[in-house]
């Protein structure tokens, strides 16, 4: 059964984390629909949203690993609705 959610995450220092966290999400290719960055280049910080579809255990997954990166915060945000 698979979900839709939207993960947002924060780089505090985008050019210490960008790598691995690019490495990470290409990873999870598969259940991205999209990604949206938003970089503010004076405050040294990166904002980026991704839209995915997969299971709990994926999402989950992914989410987790972003959250283990240094200097990245996430949340997410995933639908009540079970895609069928």
């Amino acid at each position: 059964m698979k979900k839709i959610a939207v993960i947002g995450a924060v780089l505090d220092s985008p050019k210490e984390s960008s790598k691995d966290f690019n490495a990470l999400v290409s990873e999870y290719q598969e259940i991205i629909q999209g990604r949206m960055g938003i970089p503010f280049i004076k405050e040294n910080i990166s904002v980026i949203s991704l839209t995915v579809i997969g299971s709990l255990d994926q999402i989950n997954s992914l989410t987790g690993q972003i959250g283990n990166l240094p200097g990245v915060t996430v949340k997410t945000s995933i639908t009540k609705k079970t895609l069928t």
